[in-house]
């Protein structure tokens, strides 16, 4: 079986279209870019074209790639402070010249639409509620919609990034799955592969599982993307390993569901900034009459 995220991610959209209109405003998401990377640049067009459908007012930042540290802080905390920001990204990879983790650290974790702040980060592997890295989140939509039971289940992991690989061990862990979080420095990946119920790749490293590393009826989400000879090819050989398992293809997979989370983690955090009790203001001073 094709396991797509097109169907579940357009059923998505509707929903968080009329949770805008009840909003009453065009929710902020902005997106800073450092440098002309371009995957990224592709990624940016994506994810604004896809808040312009769902009425959510996307703006960019584009810097170049000269930009220093202090400057992009400097940017992140007027993001911060600024009140039509409902939340903002910084999108990877960044330059050599800029510490990522100190870059991520400076964003309001109320304002982190991505997910990625180590305060959000604790609270997911806590098991609490919080904002969800957007693939992560989107997976276990996928999971969820094809009707995948987790408790009990051996599931793999192969990457440990904090974008990918972590983030969705804490979230199968938090549903019971029995998980293994393979990486670069893994010994006999094959075997690991082999046992696994639910095998989530995520290295970018084209064609790295083969039909012979997979169980059979397995469910493999695929979430490698590389270009290869002018398509875009997975961390799946997808033919093969498809006649024996469910596998997600890319594109087509996990890729539109990246996009719609991060729109509904960015109209989440708008409902909660609505929500949130504004201060009283100051009482008024009365001088008090002489005599």
């Amino acid at each position: 079986m094709i396991l797509s995220g097109k169907a579940l991610a357009a059923e998505i959209e509707e929903g968080l279209k009329k949770r805008v209109e009840k909003l009453g405003f065009s929710p902020g998401l902005d997106i800073v870019m450092v440098g002309d990377d371009p995957a990224s640049r592709t990624y940016v067009e994506k994810k604004l074209n896809k808040a312009g459908d769902i009425g959510i007012k996307g703006r960019l930042h584009h810097l170049t790639e000269s930009t220093t540290e202090e400057e992009l802080l400097t940017l992140i905390s007027k993001l911060n402070a600024d009140k039509s920001v409902h939340g903002f990204i910084v999108q990877m990879p960044l330059p050599k010249q800029i510490d990522s983790l100190k870059i991520i650290s400076a964003i309001d974790p109320r304002k982190d639409a991505d997910g990625l702040h180590p305060l959000n980060l604790g609270r997911l592997a806590q098991g609490s509620k919080t904002i969800a890295s957007a693939t992560p989140k989107g997976i276990m939509r996928m999971i969820d919609y094809y009707k995948i039971p987790l408790a009990g289940m051996e599931a793999v992991v192969v990457g440990r990034s904090n974008m990918v690989g972590k983030p969705i061990s804490y979230l199968l862990t938090n549903r019971d799955a029995t998980v293994t979080l393979c990486h670069s420095k893994t010994k006999n990946l094959a075997e690991h592969t082999r046992r696994a119920d639910l095998l989530v790749v995520a290295v970018g490293s084209p064609y790295l599982i083969k039909a012979d590393m997979v169980k059979e009826g397995a469910h493999i989400i695929d979430v490698g993307t590389t270009k290869l000879a002018g398509k875009t090819v997975g961390d799946v050989d997808f033919d093969p390993v498809s006649r024996k398992a469910s596998v997600t293809p890319v594109p087509g997979g996990v890729g539109p569901l990246t996009v719609i989370m991060l729109m509904e983690n960015l109209v989440e955090l708008a409902e909660r900034a609505k929500a949130e009790p504004q201060p009283e203001p100051p009482p008024s001073r009365r001088r008090r009459k002489q005599g």
